[in-house]
């Protein structure tokens, strides 16, 4: 498929493809005139590509993951290591944000209870 039906398909720019591939996270042939085409199994890997980033794995991780991916199958283990250590940092995350929530959480009611006893005169 073509870079545009691609980008359609993951709902991500040309751009951002284009990106992708410049900074060696995807691998994408080339017709006999030098267009991309791009692989049905592709799409999975770029979707892929953006959960780790949403997730917060820094580019250079994504990359050396990229990178051992293409490899094949004799670095499964070192990506299985990568993936459980992002795993942490994404549990760690949780809980921070959970934290984050509770705190807000009390002010809102905090704030609420100020604001309603007000009300009452």
């Amino acid at each position: 498929m073509t870079i545009g039906e691609m980008s359609e398909k993951v709902a991500l720019p040309e751009s951002t493809l284009r990106y992708y591939e410049k900074k060696g996270l995807l691998l994408v042939s080339r017709d006999r005139n030098g267009r991309r085409v791009y692989e049905e199994s592709d799409a999975a890997w770029i979707q892929f590509i953006r959960r780790l980033k949403e997730t917060g794995m820094p580019l250079r991780e994504i990359q050396r993951y990229s990178k051992l991916r293409y490899q094949g199958e004799s670095t499964m283990l070192e990506r299985l290591e990568m993936l459980k250590v992002h795993r942490e940092y994404v549990l760690d995350q949780q809980r921070k944000w959970a934290e984050y929530l509770e705190n807000l959480d009390g002010k809102i009611s905090l704030y609420q209870r100020t604001v309603e006893g007000r009300k009452t005169p």
